[in-house]
């Protein structure tokens, strides 16, 4: 059933032994195999455990450096890149996208501005025709892929989850500004300066640590509640023609998520390598100063986590809110406050940052379970931090 209490290791300061019995609970209760979770409040790590195995199909322990795949949790990180750029001056949120990249333009897209691709606005979630996992990563097709596509509606006028177009939409604007990758760029301008273990594109020297993927499922106990999805949120998830199934099908067939050369795709949407103490930091760097460096400024904070999209989400037919980038606090997504903003990883995966607080929050996990943004063990952790932290 997975780890118990004597496999969990790490630490958890006073106060904050709730958030060790949830992620004990998670094994014994929810179906994990193996995980991690840390917490930091005001710039300090208070929570950092791990526990069960490192792959979800072996019986090696998760070690303390432990990383895996977060999914759209990368999206998180990536979104921190544009506003980094804002924030010195060298992108304008305000601008149309076609000002850095000329191609783009094409198919009535002239008038999208760059703070609708971080705010799920540009409707280009899905195209045409999809690509192969060898076009996705090889930098080129993605962006002429979304470069030629028509919308799927006006360009500011509704949202919808842009699930795999996301990374050749902010990929390409990074290199069109910077000249760099937008993994190269988080790698030199915020991992490494923040000592922070988080790629989008995992470099081969760091493959040993990263553990394999697989869907799991929590064990039906007994009294146990099911919760089931919507009728029309399933509907949308199973008609091959629906724009939830085009945008989640961007990447055709699937890419096999345990594949070295999947892993060193620089997709910003979905192929994002960390450590839950790497997510964590990075959360906790973002709202204020981690061992003397802070990421955001007090502004950019402000736009990371004011609403620019909310309602109904045209690809994930829920009410969905987000902001430049991060996914806010709601029904969809519960973090720990109505100004918490951070990004879920299909199936599991977490990170966030809550400013009233102080709290930043980071859990990983290698057993992908259905949920889509808020899986029932992050929730349990999340849930407990809120109430260490009263």
């Amino acid at each position: 059933m997975g780890a118990g209490v004597s496999d969990v290791q790490g630490s958890v300061d006073p106060g904050y032994e709730p958030v060790r019995d949830a992620f004990v609970r998670n094994f014994t209760h929810r179906g994990d195999h193996g995980a991690a979770v840390a917490v930091y409040r005001d710039g300090r790590k208070v929570v950092d455990l791990w526990g069960g195995t490192k792959d979800v199909d072996g019986q090696a322990p998760w070690a303390i450096d432990t990383a895996q795949i977060v999914r759209s949790a990368t999206k998180g990180i990536a979104a921190a890149v544009p506003l980094l750029l804002h924030q010195r001056g060298q992108l304008d949120l305000d601008a149309p996208v076609a000002t850095y990249w000329p191609g783009f333009k094409a198919k009535g897209k002239e008038r999208t501005l760059v703070r609708h691709l971080l705010s799920h606005r540009a409707g280009v979630p899905a195209l045409d025709r999809p690509l192969t996992p060898a076009e996705a990563a090889d930098g080129e097709s993605g962006p002429a892929a979304v470069a030629a596509q028509a919308p799927f509606w006006e360009p500011g006028s509704g949202h919808g989850y842009h699930a795999q177009t996301y990374s050749w939409l902010l990929g390409e604007l990074v290199r069109r500004v910077t000249g760099r990758t937008l993994g190269r760029w988080v790698a030199e301008e915020i991992a490494r300066p923040l000592g922070a273990d988080f790629w989008i594109g995992l470099p081969e020297d760091e493959a040993g640590r990263v553990g394999r993927v697989g869907p799991t499922e929590a064990p039906h106990l007994p009294g146990a509640i099911t919760l089931r999805p919507k009728r029309a949120v399933s509907a949308a998830y199973e008609d091959p023609a629906s724009l939830t199934r085009r945008a989640f099908g961007a990447i055709d067939p699937l890419p096999d998520e345990n594949d070295p050369a999947y892993r060193a795709a620089e997709l910003a949407a979905s192929a994002g390598i960390s450590t839950a103490r790497g997510l964590a930091r990075f959360y906790a760097a973002a709202i204020g100063e981690v061992d003397g460096r802070r990421l955001f400024a007090p502004a950019t904070v402000a736009l990371a986590r004011t609403e620019e999209s909310a309602g109904p989400d045209r690809v994930l037919v829920v009410n969905t809110r987000f902001g430049l980038g991060f996914m806010l606090h709601g029904p969809a997504c519960p973090l720990l406050g109505p100004g918490s903003f951070g990004h879920p990883g299909r199936g599991g995966s977490l990170g966030f940052a809550d400013p009233e607080s102080g709290i930043a929050f980071g859990y990983v996990t290698n057993g992908l379970q259905k949920g889509v943004t808020a899986d029932p063990r992050a929730q349990a952790l999340v849930r407990a931090v809120r109430e260490a932290v009263g």
